[in-house]
């Protein structure tokens, strides 16, 4: 399923500041990305007649929305389907630079998500493995980084939803 996801983490939108890296969109953008977090695949054209502009116009709306970092246009999967074995939610405490630990996390190829976040863990980190020994590798890479103090594992069993239709404010 193709779906467009907006502010994500390997977005260049998290490099300004994630979700609070302010944008200004007009209505016309917003249904624009509304149209393709329903359907990632739908045509240029048929957005545009959704949102009263030429396909031309519409292609570029959207060149100039995924340079600006608030969408891009991707294929979402489920990793056991694929092939992985091994889904999981890493959360981690650190006792030093968390912008530093996030940064190292970004570079580790297993590595999907990172979030800097507030409560019981400073980070979250997503994994998709191919099976629990690549899983301990990862763990081990983890653990071993400056200031990381602890890790908790959260192993997925079964996804039960994932969506991107959040629309847009």
């Amino acid at each position: 399923m193709a779906s467009a996801r907006t502010g994500g983490p390997a977005d260049p939108a998290a490099e300004r500041g994630g979700r609070g890296g302010q944008v200004v969109l007009d209505s016309i953008a917003r249904h624009i990305i509304e149209q393709l977090q329903s359907d990632g695949r739908r045509s240029y054209a048929a957005i545009g007649k959704a949102v009263g502009l030429s396909e031309a116009a519409v292609r570029q709306r959207v060149q100039r929305l995924l340079e600006q970092g608030v969408m891009e246009i991707v294929a979402v999967t489920d990793p056991m389907s694929l092939g992985f074995r091994r889904q999981a939610m890493i959360g981690i405490r650190c006792s030093g630079d968390l912008k530093r630990v996030a940064d190292l996390l970004a570079g580790m190829e297993a590595i999907d998500y990172v979030v800097i976040t507030a409560g019981s863990f400073d980070l979250l980190a997503e994994v998709v493995c191919e099976d629990d020994d690549q899983l301990l590798g990862v763990l081990s890479q983890i653990r071993s980084l400056p200031s990381v103090t602890t890790t908790e594992t959260f192993v997925y069993l079964k996804l039960r939803k994932q969506t991107y239709h959040w629309g847009t404010r």
